[in-house]
Parts: structure tokens; C-alpha cells; sequence
């Protein structure tokens, strides 16, 4: 796929999609979403990749989705009877969930989708220019994406009641104090934050990377501590068979840094 609406590029072991619409706040698209989509499936492809970074070109991350694109013609569309129907071209929180360990950059305005997209990522680090918001309401429409869900997830009940019912905008500052985002970086640093986090993870194995992230989406909510606790133990006991765990233990012994890649 040739993109027109993201970048992507790989640093080292860590593959980063910048989403290049700057002239309009990088606004979603489907194009946007197709691409994006294609970009995280060549990282999960590429043995050599570890983890994805995404962020935004110019000023502002994602200001939710192009009205112009999605809302105008989508209306269009069913009013002419030729709407093709669903908002994503993939189930993205899928994709995210299942691909290697994403983090996201936000940079600036991370508003309606623009949010939504990023609360299934593994971090989510805010610029001190970040701005939250869950738009939809200002929009007459509801939240999308499961966001319902993980933001409850990240920022607990009140925030969540608070962002989705009033539209009111976070800075990063507030979203870092309520879990939104797991911290705030000055603006300067935060590629170069998320870059570092990254490489980190990218160094350790795939393998037990992604069994950290199905155990973490399939038991945050399971009530069933003991379905929790043999989930666990049929990862662990895979995980002290694996390459990988060998690997480490002679490593250690050694006195030398793991090579899992």
C-alpha cells in the first residue's frame, strides 16, 4: 500500500507511524484508518521490529475525524442509499490488542476518534501541549471503539462520566493525574521519551511480549480468580519451556545482556 495519510518508518527495532495530515490537526480518515491498520500488520510481520510508535506531524496528534470525509459524506451516502455501512475499515481494537506493544506519542489535540483510537495502546504519554477530549457528545453522536470501556479502564468512572458527558477537554497534565495517560513529557522530549520506552521493550521477547498483553486484555476484568490464575500458569509453564527463557538464564550466568532478537 503506498500511504498518503501516515508515515511509517522503522529506528533500530522499533517501528513508528506518524500520521501526516498536519494542515488539518491530522483529522481521521478512512484512508487514514486503512493505513494505519496496513502499517501496524507490517510491523507484526517484521521479525525485527519489537514495538510501534505513534504520534503526530505538526501541531496537533489527531483532532478527531474529518467532518468533511466522515460525517458530511457518510450522510450523503445514506441519504442516496449507497452507504457501504461501518465506521473502520478493521476492528481496530483488535489489531491493537493483538499487535506487538504500541505506545502512542500524543504531541497535541487527541480529540473524538482521535482519542478513542489510542486508549486500547499498551502507554499512552502526553505532551505537555496534549489535549483529551471525547467530542462525540458536542457532536450528537455517542463514543465508539470500546471507549467506553478502557477509558473507565484507565481514568476511573468519574473522569470517564465527566469527559464522555460534558466534552470537556484534559490537558495532559490532568490526564497523566488520572491514568489517562501514564505520564507527561515536555514537548521536546516526548519522541525521543517514547522512542527510549520503546527500544526498551523491543529488546525484550516477542513471544512472551504478546502473552503479556492477551493475559492483561483477557483477565483485567475477569471476576474468575482462579480462571485468571490457570491462564497464568499455562503462559508461564510455555514460557519456562521457550528458547527465550534459556536464553535469560544463560545470560544471567554469563553476566551478559539477553539477545532475544
Amino acid at each position: 500500500m503506498t500511504y498518503e495519510q501516515i508515515t511509517y518508518e522503522k529506528s533500530g527495532h522499533v517501528g513508528v507511524i506518524t500520521l501526516n495530515r498536519p494542515d488539518r490537526l491530522n483529522a481521521w480518515t478512512r484512508r487514514m484508518s486503512a493505513e494505519m491498520t496496513h502499517a501496524v500488520a507490517a510491523a507484526n510481520d517484521d521479525p525485527a521490529v519489537g514495538a510501534i510508535v505513534m504520534t503526530g506531524a505538526g501541531r496537533g496528534f489527531c483532532a478527531g475525524a474529518d467532518v468533511d470525509d466522515q460525517f458530511d459524506a457518510r450522510l450523503s451516502a445514506r441519504e442516496e442509499g449507497t452507504d457501504q455501512g461501518g465506521w473502520l475499515d478493521d476492528d481496530w481494537v483488535t489489531v491493537v490488542r493483538n499487535a506487538k506493544p504500541m505506545i502512542a506519542a500524543v504531541n497535541g489535540a487527541a480529540v473524538g476518534i482521535g482519542m478513542t483510537m489510542i486508549l486500547p495502546f499498551d502507554i499512552i504519554l502526553a505532551s505537555e501541549k496534549a489535549k483529551f477530549g471525547m467530542f462525540f457528545i458536542k457532536m450528537g453522536l455517542t463514543p465508539e471503539l470500546a471507549s467506553t470501556y478502557f477509558l473507565v479502564q484507565r481514568a476511573g468512572f468519574g473522569h470517564a462520566s465527566e469527559m464522555c458527558l460534558t466534552g470537556r477537554v484534559y490537558s495532559g497534565e490532568e490526564a497523566a493525574a488520572c491514568g489517562l495517560a501514564n505520564r507527561v513529557v515536555e514537548p521536546e522530549k516526548l519522541v525521543d521519551v517514547a522512542m527510549e520506552s520503546a527500544a526498551m521493550i523491543a529488546s525484550y521477547p516477542d513471544k512472551q511480549l504478546k502473552f503479556i498483553k492477551e493475559l492483561l486484555t483477557r483477565n483485567a476484568v475477569n471476576s474468575d480468580h482462579e480462571a485468571v490464575i490457570q491462564l497464568e500458569n499455562d503462559y508461564l509453564e510455555t514460557s519456562i519451556q521457550s528458547p527465550e527463557h534459556k536464553e535469560a538464564i544463560r545470560a544471567f550466568q554469563e553476566k551478559r545482556e539477553p539477545n532475544f532478537r
